[in-house]
């Protein structure tokens, strides 16, 4: 669960990257947001694994 807290504090951090770069057009916060993103995508899969992992002890 630990992990899935980590999701949801990474997801509401890049907001403020989001809003910059939708809404003023900084480039930068592209940049920081798609970072962000490929993190957030690293984590989920690490998630999918344990998830995964923990269903076929079972």
């Amino acid at each position: 669960m630990k992990k899935f807290d980590e999701v949801k504090e990474l997801v509401s951090s890049l907001e403020v990257d989001a809003d910059k770069f939708y809404n003023k057009g900084n480039s930068a916060a592209g940049t920081r947001l798609r970072k962000g993103l490929q993190d957030l995508k690293n984590l989920a899969q690490s998630i999918r694994l344990e998830v995964q992992e923990t269903k076929n002890k079972a």
